[in-house]
């Protein structure tokens, strides 16, 4: 097996079609076909079985998938050894937790392991985080999420193989402004129809909070981020629902009142390609994150 193969082998896993693949590694797709072919060659199976949606992995296909991630992983610590480089752990974060939660993590993992070059990176949508896993752009993820599965929060996960470890709770609190006619008594989902719930998109964890926790009301309205659903929300324009961390300083000042209506916790989940569990470095960053 020759480096090259397997990263070609990696390449239609990802994409499903030697076209697709193809592009992503910048060859021409017939030499894609006959890596694949040599491959299947020199090991005595087939991979792939090919059909009218694509390619789709046989069973020894599934079995060769870690054993290539290993072998390319072993490669790249070769080569960065060789060069006397740094290994550079890439961690990821949704924008929403790059400032409050993902300092401490890469804190603490720097000074557990100095010898790690640790490279932060930021985006606005978890999307954006889990395409960036899949494309081994990322090593490892912080975002939010519910429930018992990735995904449970009511976004679609990647088909390639994710894995995660929750590190603790991220409280959610509904919030208005003071003298919202709601505030200082128990509330119930239903007494807040008529009220306009400011939200972001769609996609946001807390509009899917809200639909979870609140059902189809309140309605929704689109106003941006969460400095703007707090803003406005200071302003009597409307409530929202947002993390604690978010509006502390809010609720401590005067400008926020919180609602009395219970909303279940998010989860801050860290997650990472299962197959690269072995990867050095890549379980520090599990207890560094853990140890917050």
């Amino acid at each position: 097996m020759e480096l090259a193969q397997l990263r070609t082998f990696e390449a239609v896993l990802r994409h499903r079609t030697v076209t697709d693949a193809a592009v992503a590694l910048g060859l021409a797709p017939s030499s894609v076909s006959q890596q694949i072919r040599t491959l299947e060659a020199g090991l005595g199976v087939s991979l792939f079985e090919r059909g009218p949606k694509g390619m789709r992995p046989t069973a020894a296909g599934d079995r060769l998938r870690g054993w290539a991630r290993s072998l390319l992983d072993q490669a790249e610590q070769a080569r960065l050894a060789v060069r006397g480089e740094r290994q550079r752990l890439r961690v990821g974060a949704l924008e929403t937790l790059a400032g409050t939660h993902l300092p401490g993590v890469v804190a603490r993992l720097a000074a557990r392991r100095p010898d790690l070059a640790i490279e932060p990176h930021t985006d606005r949508n978890r999307s954006g985080l889990l395409a960036d896993l899949v494309a081994l752009r990322l090593d490892a993820a912080l975002l939010l999420d519910a429930g018992a599965r990735l995904g449970g929060l009511g976004f679609s996960a990647p088909a390639e193989p994710l894995t995660y470890v929750d590190l603790g709770p991220v409280p959610l609190v509904l919030v208005a402004a003071p003298g919202h006619p709601l505030a200082g008594r128990p509330l119930t989902p239903d007494e807040l129809t008529g009220e306009r719930l400011l939200v972001n998109v769609p996609e946001c964890s807390f509009w899917m909070a809200a639909d979870q926790a609140l059902g189809p009301v309140p309605e929704r309205a689109r106003v941006g981020g969460v400095p703007v659903m707090r803003a406005w929300a200071e302003q009597g324009l409307g409530i929202t629902l947002l993390p604690a961390f978010a509006v502390g300083d809010s609720l401590a000042a005067g400008r926020l009142v919180r609602l009395d209506l219970p909303v279940p916790d998010l989860s801050l989940r860290l997650v990472w390609r299962a197959d690269r569990e072995r990867l050095p470095g890549l379980r520090d960053v599990l207890y560094a994150a853990a140890a917050g």
